[in-house]
């Protein structure tokens, strides 16, 4: 589903007429998903076991999507991919935590205690600031590249994520894990990574602050369009 994402998102980069700019910054916004979101949705949705779902597909996805999420303003702004690439804050922390669980790291009980009372904090802090942040103004500059953007991470994905757990006859409890994370709001950290890479931050602020809005309601239809 992600990979539907990412082709769709770069294929809209070739339509006539689309501001390079603006695309090489906002294509991110059609498959990068809410984390924050997603960990308090599958808590949720399928208690300690939906949020250790949950927790497989972002480890798998984060890496893959910003990834893709850094090349198109790379290229555009012809800066080093493989650099910005091993700077991205995303992609070092998801792999250095899967590290230390293939080698089976551990802390000392304090110092494991306090990190989980940390991470614990970073859930509803972080819903915070995706609220705080909402802005629409620079969407005015292009309304059409960020109805394209959007309908992707709002409709086409969720709408494709329905075959495919029927196809792979996924349990119940997963089905609905999978549904809800397809059609997640994109991450509010893709203006973070717009505005540090030379890109247009204040329209990609605008596609996050309409993606989140637009989950509030499009999530609850496709799980209750799943259920029906």
């Amino acid at each position: 589903m992600t990979a539907v994402g990412i082709v769709l998102a770069y294929a809209i980069g070739y339509w006539p007429g689309v501001d390079r700019n603006l695309h090489a910054s906002g294509a991110q916004t059609a498959f990068r998903f809410n984390s924050y979101v997603a960990l308090a949705l599958a808590e949720r949705l399928g208690g300690s076991q939906g949020v250790a779902w949950v927790a497989v597909l972002m480890s798998v996805c984060v890496p893959f999507a910003n990834v893709a999420a850094v090349w198109p303003m790379a290229r555009h702004r012809e800066q080093g991919y493989l650099r910005e690439l091993a700077r991205n804050p995303l992609i070092i922390a998801t792999l250095g935590g899967l590290l230390a669980n293939l080698l089976g790291l551990r802390f000392a009980q304090p110092v494991e205690a306090t990190l989980q009372r940390i991470g614990v904090a970073a859930l509803p802090i972080g819903l915070m600031a995706v609220g705080a942040g909402l802005r629409f103004g620079a969407l005015r500059t292009s309304p059409a590249l960020a109805t394209a953007l959007l309908s992707i991470r709002h409709l086409v994905l969720p709408l494709v994520s329905l075959p495919v757990v029927t196809w792979l006859a996924l349990p119940e409890e997963q089905r609905r894990i999978a549904v809800a994370f397809a059609a997640m709001p994109t991450a509010s950290s893709a203006y973070v990574l717009a505005a540090r890479m030379g890109g247009h931050g204040a329209f990609v602020a605008g596609l996050v602050s309409l993606s989140t809005l637009l989950g509030m309601v499009t999530l609850p239809l496709w799980l209750a369009l799943l259920s029906g």
